[in-house]
């Protein structure tokens, strides 16, 4: 099978567990490289180990690299800010998991092949993987008025990048939960929570339809059919109940509301399976890797199969 030579950029735990993604499920990527920029790092470690090539010098050692096509930034939004412009200017394709947001966003269920002809995309965040899914598919059968979101993950699984990042969550996930998931107007709230041991990600989801009179039994179906399609890529994303219809005070007024609970457990490719905030990411980078690879290789988007 033909090969796009890829490389990550950030050997901290997300960079790490895509790494190991890659090396299970490669299809048509070849690991090149995984990149940091401290000697001592334990992803660059393990990375050796697995006879994958490793460089500390950073974004310089990609760029000196003209074989590598496809670059995973799993640094920080600070730092992708400046990845961005030096990656577009050498040409590369950049796959951002950081909350930087300089490419268009991508939730891979909702539009996947959209941006296939684009330089840079954005994951958004954990959070919006999560949730951006569940509001879209309310909003293609009832359109959404309004969509709001809380992520609650252990605490052990949120380093220092995404404390961080916790601002650009923030705004990033809401503005998702518009430009993808189609709501009129969205708000995220990301909570850490120091419980031992340590608990999976739970996503409460709450969507007010536009309409009052919106087909439950249609939102229910819609909701199920994507849960399956993130399932596909992610195995431990599953809703706890059907969504649950209830009446409730908002600014609109006493509304209708349709409330989903979400868990998200890990493959424990290298995190543990509580951590499937992080695990949602680097899965859902795998899967828009292989998409962008397929389209180098001369498919059409129409021929891009993941």
């Amino acid at each position: 099978m033909e090969k796009v030579k890829v490389a990550i950029l950030g050997s901290g735990n997300i960079g790490t567990d895509l790494m190991y993604k890659l090396l299970k499920d490669p299809g048509h990527m070849e690991l090149a490289a995984l990149v940091g920029i401290d000697p001592n790092s334990e992803g660059l470690a393990r990375a050796r180990s697995l006879g994958v090539e490793v460089s500390y010098e950073g974004i310089a050692y990609i760029l000196a690299r003209p074989e590598i096509r496809i670059v995973f930034d799993a640094t920080s939004a600070k730092a992708h800010v400046r990845h961005a412009k030096l990656l577009r200017d050498a040409g590369r394709i950049a796959i951002d998991l950081t909350p930087a947001a300089r490419g268009p966003y991508v939730v891979p269920p909702v539009n996947l092949k959209a941006h296939l002809d684009k330089d840079n995309v954005n994951l958004i965040t954990c959070g919006g993987q999560a949730t951006i899914p569940l509001v879209y598919a309310v909003h293609r059968v009832a359109p959404v008025l309004y969509a709001e979101m809380v992520s609650t993950v252990a605490s052990r699984s949120a380093g220092p990048g995404t404390r961080q990042n916790i601002d650009e969550f923030t705004f990033t996930t809401a503005r998702g939960l518009e430009a993808i998931g189609g709501a009129k107007r969205g708000k995220a709230i990301i909570i850490l929570n120091p419980a031992e041991p340590p608990i999976v990600m739970t996503n409460t989801v709450r969507v007010i339809p536009e309409d009052e009179d919106f087909d439950l039994e249609a939102v229910v179906h819609s909701v199920r059919s994507m849960e399956a399609e993130v399932q596909a890529y992610v195995p431990g994303y599953r809703l706890k109940s059907d969504p649950v219809l209830e009446r409730l005070p908002t600014p609109w007024g006493e509304r209708s509301v349709v409330s989903m609970l979400l868990e998200v457990e890990g493959a424990g490719d290298f995190l543990p399976k509580y951590a499937g905030n992080l695990d949602i990411m680097t899965a859902s980078a795998r899967r828009v890797g292989e998409a962008f690879a397929q389209h180098l290789l001369g498919k059409g988007q129409n021929e891009v199969v993941v």
